[in-house]
Order: structure tokens, then sequence, then C-alpha cells
């Protein structure tokens, strides 16, 4: 008798553990074929937004899914190898930050054409926000008649950053942030430490995402580096000269961290509470700045790092080494005031 062969699985997603209500929501829609065409995930960075959308879109191809994908069949594969034909997904070009008009217009041709599987043709956005006017007046004819079996899904950090005509035409659901058990319980399997777990869970403001990025090594050398960069600016080192040991680091990220920082040291001064500071490891440079200069000031200077990065974000062609050079600049002035 020949040997049976059993086919191996293939690995597809499935939602994150504090995303069960809000999958069973799209579970119930789509067996009850109530699905809108167009649906908005939208929620902060680190909630898992990705992570629920690639689960959607496999159980969506999949020729027999269950409560998730069922990794057998030859749509799961075609999956999990990172190609289907059925799938089209719109990102930002490489090195640029919006996305253009030319990749909605292939994405109209698209879901003009018949899925070649038979089942369900898939636009994924990502993040939509950066669509610019044209590519997003380029998509409203594509939302308002998909044609039957087509799904768009699309990403938003900050969902109010899209056009008006495009958030109408989408159904919008939101991931909010999870409880503590359910996220802690996830990040210390994924960081093998129930303190370890719970410290990156605190700095990344309780997004498990995000807390799993800020562990990585590298996101780890960028914050000692940065740590040591204002303990050095607190004993009166030049602003100009220690941009020079952050050379080649992401500007965007080294904003995101003293954006981080600067909230701390706003909520120690207004409260005096260390409990509420998310980076307790710091709060030695916070209590210092703390006494150096005055509450208002330290929120002139998040409004400056706020909007720095929003540029830079927006693709708004700020000079980052200029960017980096004058916001150290102000935290020094502050410090040694």
């Amino acid at each position: 008798m020949a040997a049976e062969v059993i086919a191996e699985e293939a690995p597809v997603p499935g939602p994150l553990p504090w995303q069960w209500p809000l999958w069973q929501r799209y579970l119930d829609q789509r067996r009850s074929e109530r699905l809108p065409h167009a649906l908005l995930v939208s929620g902060p960075h680190g909630v898992g937004k990705q992570q629920f959308a690639e689960a959607m879109i496999a159980h969506l191809l999949c020729a027999s899914p269950g409560e998730v994908a069922c990794g057998r069949c030859h749509a799961c594969r075609m999956f999990a190898s990172g190609y289907h034909p059925d799938l089209r997904r719109v990102a930002p070009e490489e090195g640029k930050r919006q996305i253009r008009i030319d990749p909605i217009r292939e994405v109209n041709a698209f879901v003009s054409q018949t899925a070649q599987q038979g089942g369900y043709r898939v636009v994924s956005l990502a993040p939509a926000e950066a669509m610019n006017v044209a590519a997003a007046n380029a998509l409203l004819k594509s939302l308002e008649e998909p044609g039957g079996d087509t799904q768009f899904v699309l990403l938003a950090d900050v969902p109010s950053r899209l056009v008006a005509t495009i958030r109408s035409r989408c159904q919008q659901w939101s991931l909010s942030q999870p409880e503590a058990e359910s996220s802690l319980r996830w990040l210390a399997e994924q960081l093998g430490s129930e303190e370890e777990a719970r410290f990156w869970w605190q700095v990344s403001g309780e997004l498990p995402l995000l807390a799993t990025e800020l562990a990585e090594p590298s996101a780890r050398a960028l914050r000692q580096q940065l740590h040591e960069t204002f303990d050095a600016l607190v004993r009166g080192a030049e602003p100009v000269a220690e941009v020079t040991r952050l050379d080649r680091q992401s500007v965007e990220a080294i904003l995101w961290y003293g954006i981080a920082w600067l909230e701390d040291l706003v909520r120690l001064g207004l409260s005096g509470d260390a409990a509420r500071v998310r980076n307790p490891d710091l709060l030695p440079l916070f209590r210092q700045a703390a006494k150096n200069a005055r509450v208002r000031d330290w929120f002139r200077l998040l409004d400056y790092a706020r909007e720095q990065r929003r540029l830079l974000v927006a693709g708004g062609n700020p000079n980052p080494q200029l960017v980096l050079e004058a916001w150290l600049v102000r935290w020094s002035a502050l410090l040694r005031s």
C-alpha cells in the first residue's frame, strides 16, 4: 500500500489574543454575507493592526476557512509564499513617504478583472493616510463600485488624516489599547521574561507590538546612546558636538524617544508622581531636568519635537541634521537655564 502523503500546513496568521472580539465580528459579518466591501482598520502604532489585517486577508483568500485560514489549501500556500494573484498590496515606494497615483491606477485595473482563484480579490493599502490627494481621488471610483467579491482593507494610525471622501466609503473598525493581562502574557512569551515584558510594555505606553520593537537589540542600543547623550547635556556638553554621536541614526526614531521622554518629564513636573513615568530607569535624568526649567518650557520643546517629527513623517522635507541640532540646542538651553 502506498504511504499516505500528509500535506504540511503553511504558516498563516491569526488574530492576536486581545483581538478576538473584533475577529468574531469579522467572522459573523462574513458568514452572514454582510461584510462591507471596504474596511478601514485603525489604532495606534503597536496595537497589532497589520497582524489583524493579515489574518483577515488570509481568511478571505483561503479555500476552506474555519475560525482562521486553514493553512493547507493551495491559496494558503500561495499567501504564505508571499504571492497570491488575487491579492494586491499598496504601500509607499522604498525611500518614499507618499502613495502616489500610479499604484492606485493599477488597483483600479486589478479590481476590474475576474479573480483568478474564483474567490475574493483583496486590496491591502497601508498606511492609508500616506495617499496623496491625487491617489485618494483616483481610488474613489473603485471604492464606490468595487464589483463583486472585492475586499479593500485600509490601515491607518491616524484615520483623520485621510480625506473625508475615503473615510465615508469605508466601515471603520478601531483596535483599542489591549488590556494588561492579555498583552503582558503574550509579550512575556515573545521576550522570554515577565520582567522584560512589563518593563518594555510600560516604556511602549502599553502597546505590545511596539514593546517588541523597542526591545530589539538595535532599538535598545539607540535608547542607551540617547540616554548617554542627554546625561552629557546635563553635565554641560556641547549639543552640536553630541549630534555627531548620533550620526547615521534615524532622526525620526530619535525624535520619537525624545517626545516620549518629554511627555514623562511633563508628567513628573505636573504631578510629582514617579509612578506615572513610563521610563522609570530614566527618573534621575528627569528629576535633574525638572529642576533646571519650568514645565511650560518643556511643553514648548515637546510641541517643537512633535511638529518636526510630523513634518518628517509627512515628507515635509526638513533637513534631518539641522532638525536634530536645533532640538538638542533647545534641550541644552533649558538644562542650563
